[in-house]
This record gives C-alpha cells, sequence and structure tokens, in this order.
C-alpha cells in the first residue's frame, strides 16, 4: 500500500514551507488560511517527506 500525505488543519500554522518546496503537492488554501493537500502524487516521496521535516507545526504526515 502506498503512502498518503495528509495535514492535519487543527495544527497547521499557515507557514506556507511545505508549498514552497512541494508546489505542486500543496497549496494554500485562502479562506482557510492554511495549507492543503491539492495532488498527493505531485512530487516524489523524498521531497514530500523534505516538506514534512521542514514544517514548524510537524502537521503533515503519511497515511
Amino acid at each position: 500500500m502506498a503512502k498518503v500525505v495528509y495535514i492535519d488543519q487543527d495544527e497547521c500554522i499557515g507557514c506556507e514551507s511545505c508549498v514552497g518546496i512541494c508546489p505542486d503537492v500543496f497549496a494554500m488554501d485562502d479562506g482557510a488560511g492554511k495549507a492543503r493537500v491539492v495532488n498527493p502524487d505531485g512530487a516524489p516521496e523524498e521531497q514530500i517527506q523534505e516538506a514534512i521535516d521542514t514544517c514548524p507545526a510537524q502537521c503533515i504526515h503519511w497515511e
């Protein structure tokens, strides 16, 4: 079973670091002021893992 990335919306602080690292995977929800996953297959796992590791709120996870 492949890993799928998700963001815990309750924990996201809207810093946009994930969007900067993986703009094809993450985007900002301007209404909520938080990031969301728009294409979980939009980048290699290693790049998504970098976004996970860089997140200051530690709200991005693998499912």
